[in-house]
């Protein structure tokens, strides 16, 4: 019996709340070994992301063969890409070792307002990557940028927007409802291309600590997935697993220089 596996390409965040950094705290939290191959790195605090530098093509390109070369990986948590041509290395990647169980979080924006994608290799995820991952995990914003809809994560809306992305070649997706307007509780959605219609709701956490809750989803559903379990059991390991982590963020009390409201602290 081996270590489960998952292979993390993302931002690097100096804070460590988000990207590589939390992909590899939930991912070793849940039982897995974590790899990590970083797209871009970041200037960013409990404020938000000030600055972004992307790693060249043939760099992201050298970590991932490297890696590939020589380790079996069992999933892959995709998450900040930065540019069409960092895209581009990744889908060969994936064709080339014939990876699996692909979770793809589809970053565009920080919580801040700082771009995380160019505006122009939008539509190169969705060719480019779209059709060769098994999962993507947008959250309302996202959701309404690829579809040009003005989705606000109501049940009768589900399935419509499900089947615009299914047009854009993904397996499955996971509507996540935590900026929904439409629910009291945080409700999200597993569609899969049969129609197959999973909700799955915690109650809202009043807390500060919501830096990196999507990247912390999306890699515990990649652990899931290289542990062996189906795609609604990872996701519903998932999603108890944030939940927790919201419920005992308070824990976790970082010394700041100044005393401002509005921080967006670690989960742990």
């Amino acid at each position: 019996m081996s270590t489960p596996t998952v292979l993390s390409i993302a931002g690097f965040d100096p804070y460590g709340g988000a990207g590589i950094v939390a992909d590899c705290k939930t991912i070793h939290a849940l039982g897995g070994y974590a790899l990590s191959s970083s797209t871009a790195v970041t200037a960013q605090n409990s404020c938000g992301v000030s600055a972004v530098q992307t790693v060249s093509a043939d760099m992201l390109k050298l970590q991932l063969e490297t890696l590939l070369d020589d380790v079996k990986v069992d999933a892959v948590k995709i998450g900040m890409l930065g540019n069409g041509e960092l895209i581009s290395v990744v889908a060969e990647c994936i064709e080339k070792y014939s990876l699996k169980n692909i979770v793809l979080d589809t970053v565009l924006v920080s919580s801040s307002g700082k771009s995380l994608l160019e505006k122009s290799a939008v539509r190169r995820m969705e060719t480019e990557l779209f059709p060769k991952v098994d999962l993507i995990t947008p959250n309302v914003p996202e959701i309404n940028t690829f579809l040009k809809t003005a989705y606000c994560g109501a049940a009768q809306e589900v399935q419509k927007i499900a089947i615009g992305f299914f047009e854009k070649d993904v397996k499955a997706v996971l509507l996540k409802g935590g900026h929904s307007t439409a629910h009291a509780s945080a409700t999200d959605y597993l569609v899969t291309k049969d129609m197959n219609i999973e909700q799955y709701s915690s109650k809202r956490v009043a807390t500060t600590h919501t830096h990196g809750t999507g990247c912390i989803l999306s890699s515990a559903v990649a652990t899931g997935l290289a542990k062996g379990l189906s795609l609604h059991e990872s996701v519903a390991e998932a999603k108890a697993f944030l939940y927790d982590k919201l419920q005992h963020s308070g824990i976790l009390r970082l010394k700041y220089v100044n005393e401002i409201h509005h921080r967006k602290e670690p989960l742990f």
